[in-house]
């Protein structure tokens, strides 16, 4: 079912501009649509290679991790947001 912004309560509103992550303007339309897991992505692994695969993963998270130079929080936060924008069409923060 597709909303109309101008048509939504404030606090509709806000919940909308929450999950989309940037403000919409009064001539936008929503939708939203609920997906069950097992429908985004079914388990391709047993589970025992699942959690072997995680550990993996988290291994090499750490691994990045310690080499990153560190930064200051507002130089983090920006990276994340052009990442954002340059992925998301429209994309502004919300602060």
């Amino acid at each position: 079912m597709v909303h109309h912004v101008k048509d939504l309560s404030p606090d509709q509103r806000q919940a909308v501009e929450n999950l989309l992550g940037r403000p919409v303007s009064e001539d936008e339309s929503v939708s939203i649509k609920s997906i069950r897991p097992a429908a985004i992505l079914p388990p391709q692994l047993p589970p025992e290679q699942g959690q072997k695969a995680l550990e993996k993963l988290q291994q090499y998270f750490a691994q990045v991790d310690a080499q990153r130079t560190p930064v200051a929080d507002a130089e983090e936060e920006e990276i994340i947001n052009e990442a954002l924008r340059s992925t998301r069409a429209g994309y502004r923060p919300l602060h």
